[in-house]
């Protein structure tokens, strides 16, 4: 299995939910691990059950990005693997706000951008880093009703490609995680889109933590833990349009429920 043993570890949106999860199973593989959070208290409940350092504030934006890796380097020496999971959801449908749109592209891609500009370099370096993105399955395949979520998540997936195309060869591993259905509070606010978030399963946080964990001893890119989803992917790229007519024919069920 991945030793991350003595390993300096940043996770992202670990006051809650699958970051937290995150921490957790990093801090159990004995870890160094700074937890970050917009939720302060939170992380700072996070990272005293696991012994770790609190950095609350946000990840997101340049001046935010900037503080968090020089709390991080200042903890832990040097940052061997950065979690970036925090997201948002925020902007349904074609009226979603400008405001929204500008959220959900700081949060779910430029802060993985950001990060990595202040990252890679050192990692180039040194010659070993790791960049973990949250993504989500709707990176892959698209989320009914949420266009700000299913555009910045297929931006993030993207960012990922780019990154471990362009630095593999000198020892930058990026990976994205992109689960379905997970037991967060994201979920349980998902109103009618819940029968097809946990239409193969509804995992917990803990179980995206553990194939997380499991993906780090074989550098994959792409980490399912929904397994479903790889085929979904595949049909999505071979038969777009019927893949498409599909997804329409849910989106008609879910006009249907209201």
């Amino acid at each position: 299995m991945a030793d991350v043993h003595g390993k300096g570890v940043v996770v992202t949106g670990a006051g809650h939910g699958i970051g937290r999860a995150l921490a957790r199973r990093m801090a159990a593989g004995g870890a160094r691990v700074v937890v970050n959070d917009l939720d302060e208290e939170a992380a700072a409940t996070v990272a005293a059950e696991i012994g770790g350092y609190a950095a609350g504030g946000d990840a997101a934006s340049e001046a935010g990005a900037t503080r968090l890796v020089e709390r991080a380097r200042a903890e832990l020496g040097a940052v061997d693997i950065w979690f970036a999971n925090a997201g948002t959801d925020r902007g349904h449908g074609l009226d979603a706000a400008e405001e929204e749109w500008a959220t959900g592209l700081e949060v779910n891609l430029m802060a993985h951008v950001r990060a990595a500009r202040l990252l890679v370099p050192e990692w180039l370096e040194r010659g070993q880093g790791r960049l973990v993105v949250t993504a989500s399955a709707a990176g892959l395949l698209t989320m009914l009703g949420s266009p700000v979520y299913s555009v910045t998540k297929h931006g993030a997936v993207a960012f990922a490609e780019w990154l471990s195309a362009t630095y593999r060869h000198r020892g930058v591993v990026v990976q994205a995680i992109c689960p379905q259905g997970v037991r967060t509070r994201m979920y349980e606010d998902a109103g009618p889109l819940k029968e097809i978030l946990g239409r193969d399963a509804v995992l917990t946080p803990e179980q995206v933590a553990d194939a997380a964990w499991a993906a780090l001893d074989d550098d994959r890119f792409l980490v399912l833990p929904h397994p479903e989803v790889g085929g979904y992917y595949a049909a999505r790229a071979s038969e777009t349009d019927r893949w498409l007519r599909g997804m329409n024919r849910v989106q008609q069920h879910l006009e249907e429920q209201r």
